[in-house]
């Protein structure tokens, strides 16, 4: 497949276009600075872009099977690059003839299929605490909720930098009990698994170890 990925030089970022290539797919990765990703291969395309402007963001996803996004801001202060990508991406894929979208948001969004503990007391101390970036993935998620595409948003847990093993638990519109984390590479995993499986459009998709 022909697949684009936004937030290419991101710690999940670089695991999607790793692995993709290594699936034998053609990988566009749009980045702000071509020097940041230290990879070369010949199914790899390089574009320098900025995501926030759907102009110079169609070019890239013309001629695309699928979009991942693995945007995100990286910090807990205030920002708005989930929910002003989002917007990018949807004005821009109508032109490039693309419907499929994948993006990465959190499990901290949602509280449904939790245990007690957790609901009750974990997410509302963490809800404060992550309350930028949090507040953020929700209005992406409501963007792309409303949009007219095949969209499909995974949501994991806590990122961890541990190896890749392949072994997960995933959940339909639900959070997993007990999912507390995940390896960043096994995210990529699951977003490139969820790219052909048709059983996930337009539906939330909990990640989790």
């Amino acid at each position: 497949m022909n697949i684009t990925v936004l937030g290419a030089t991101g710690r999940t970022g670089e695991h999607v276009v790793q692995q993709a290539l290594k699936a034998k797919h053609q990988v566009t990765a749009v980045v702000r600075n071509p020097a940041k990703l230290q990879l070369h291969h010949p199914a790899l395309t390089i574009a320098q872009a900025d995501v926030l402007d759907p102009t110079t963001l169609t070019e890239h996803l013309t001629g695309r099977d699928a979009i991942i996004s693995a945007l995100g801001a990286g910090h807990l202060k205030p920002s708005t690059i989930c929910t002003d990508s989002a917007e990018s991406i949807l004005r821009a894929m109508p032109k490039a003839r693309v419907r499929r979208l994948i993006v990465v948001s959190t499990s901290g969004a949602t509280t449904e299929g939790d245990r007690p503990f957790t609901r009750y007391l974990l997410k509302p101390v963490l809800g404060r605490v992550f309350r930028h970036p949090w507040g953020d993935m929700r209005r992406m998620e409501e963007l792309i909720m409303a949009s007219d595409t095949d969209w499909t948003i995974v949501r994991p847990p806590r990122l961890t930098n541990t190896q890749h093993t392949g072994i997960y638990r995933t959940a339909t519109n639900r959070s997993i009990p007990g999912g507390n984390s995940i390896p960043r590479a096994n995210l990529a995993n699951a977003l490139l698994n969820t790219v052909t499986n048709r059983t996930t459009y337009n539906q939330t998709l909990t990640v989790a170890t």
